[in-house]
């Protein structure tokens, strides 16, 4: 799971890829009745965004039993790391890394997650 990030992926991805680190591998259907509320999407909706985060390396796919299920393909705290230097750097200008306090409150992270968060965040400023 922990391969380098193919590709960043869409506010819409995200959804997906957070029900995945949130509560591991799933199938489609899974995945769908956890996210639909959030998103309104339908499940063919839902379907094809999976299938094409497969494609870009988001998430694998494996039969299990004669039933696909999927798992997220990049690590969270390597991803977000990546995201949140981007929108740093692009969005606000910044030249150095976020306070780590910016993530303690944060319910995606755990303790042990948001500090290997701040870690590479402040490798990344040096």
């Amino acid at each position: 799971m922990s391969k380098a990030n193919p590709a960043q992926p869409s506010q819409s991805e995200l959804a997906v890829l957070k029900q995945l680190w949130a509560e591991g591998a799933q199938s489609a259907r899974e995945i769908h009745t956890k996210v639909e509320p959030e998103t309104g999407w339908s499940y063919s909706t839902t379907r094809t965004l999976i299938t094409r985060m497969a494609d870009k390396g988001l998430v694998a796919r494996k039969d299990v039993h004669g039933l696909s299920v999927f798992e997220a393909s990049v690590e969270k705290v390597s991803l977000m790391s990546d995201l949140i230097r981007d929108f740093a750097s692009k969005v606000l200008e910044l030249d150095q890394p976020l306070p780590a306090t910016a993530f303690a409150s944060s319910r995606l992270f755990t303790e042990e997650e948001a500090q290997a968060l701040s870690r590479l965040l402040e490798e990344d400023g040096e």
